[in-house]
């Protein structure tokens, strides 16, 4: 397979990109931590992808990005308060909330009744998802790899495994989204990240 590499700001490149990710394809593109990996939430089959390519256990779940904090109800249900005060704090962010998910959703993209769901703050990632809808996404590397910070660096892992980067220069962040289960109201971090425990329990508070 050929792995292209376009500029991510470019309308061409974007309706590229949501071209293959309609068709069932995976797309590279940057966000504000990593290059993330996505395919069309609702496609089972392209989610089978973004393990098969990264190598990824099957075990693991895959978190999904929005463009647009209305987006969330496409993808989970009714979040509870410490979720809603979070996410207006710190979306779009590098923070990743584990939610209750909705019906009907992709069995292979979450082996719990929750999911991870995240706003991301690069303008890149926002335009691609305000086209898209809603995500599912990994970071564009493979298993047990380096997290790619460049567009150069998701095709020295990836190269010849998917169809497209998109090139958002370097990330600005480089460290994974910190992630907060937010199935009940006890703030339980899941894994730490660019926001702190201090950070995150002064905005409940």
């Amino acid at each position: 397979m050929e792995t292209r590499i376009l500029r991510g700001a470019s309308p061409g490149s974007l309706h590229l990109a949501i071209r293959i990710l309609f068709e069932g394809g995976l797309v590279a593109f940057p966000t504000d931590t990593v290059y993330g990996l996505g395919a069309m939430v609702s496609n089972q089959e392209a989610i089978d992808q973004l393990y098969l390519v990264k190598g990824r256990d099957t075990s693991k779940a895959i978190a999904v990005l929005v463009g647009d904090p209305m987006a969330v109800a496409q993808v989970a249900g009714e979040m509870n308060e410490q979720a809603r005060n979070l996410s207006r704090n710190f979306w779009p962010g590098p923070l990743t909330l584990v939610v209750p998910a909705i019906p009907g959703l992709p069995a292979n993209l979450s082996s719990t009744p929750n999911i991870g769901v995240r706003m991301p703050d690069h303008p890149v990632a926002l335009q691609l998802l305000r086209l898209s809808g809603p995500l599912a996404v990994t970071s564009a590397n493979l298993s047990e790899m380096s997290d790619s910070r460049t567009a150069q660096q998701v095709y020295d892992q990836l190269g010849g495994r998917i169809p497209l980067i998109l090139d958002g220069g370097a990330t600005p962040g480089g460290e994974p989204s910190t992630v907060v289960d937010c199935s009940t109201n006890e703030l339980i971090i899941l894994r730490k990240g660019p926001i702190s425990s201090a950070q995150l329990r002064e905005a409940i508070s």
